[in-house]
């Protein structure tokens, strides 16, 4: 009897392992996702300070709870149509690699468990968002969704400056 709910719990542990969760979000008709780990919190558009000279994509800072945190526009980052924000619009706060950073999205999907199985290589031409950026595509149901590497979208060295 012992042996078996070791052998479960092992398994268990295994399957856990094979699982990914995402957070998904809306960028125009693509849909994106980065690991449930890295991200924090999910807020609503509030007012952004602009900084001089940032980079292109980075719209500025805000102050949350104490603590100014750099925002930067995934739209401008993929050189994508800008678009006026609305009631969807949100600001995915991120951690990467111990900064903290909001990103905004048009709007935040849902929370995906998938297998890691089914996320697969970026396709070696690759339109649109640039290629270094993703991780991986799933395939899901009915529809593809881009999963992001975290660290080659945002900069940290570009941003570093803008809190101190």
């Amino acid at each position: 009897m012992e042996t078996e709910t070791a052998i479960s719990s092992t398994r268990m542990t295994k399957v856990e392992t094979d699982e990914l969760q995402l957070v998904s979000f809306n960028i125009g008709s693509e849909e994106f996702g980065v690991d449930i780990l890295k991200v924090q919190e999910i807020n609503r558009m509030v007012e952004i300070t602009k900084v001089p000279q940032a980079p292109h994509y980075v719209e500025g800072v805000i102050n949350l709870r104490g603590k100014v945190i750099p925002i930067v526009d995934l739209r401008k980052r993929f050189n994508l149509e800008l678009k006026e924000h609305d009631k969807n619009t949100r600001i995915v706060v991120v951690d990467i690699n111990g900064n903290i950073m909001g990103m905004i999205v048009d709007a935040v999907s849902e929370v995906l468990r998938l297998d890691a199985g089914t996320i697969e290589p970026p396709p070696e031409i690759v339109t649109g968002v640039n290629a270094e950026y993703i991780k991986g595509v799933a395939k899901l149901d009915d529809r593809l969704l881009i999963f992001l590497d975290l660290s080659k979208v945002i900069d940290i060295s570009e941003i570093a400056g803008l809190t101190s």
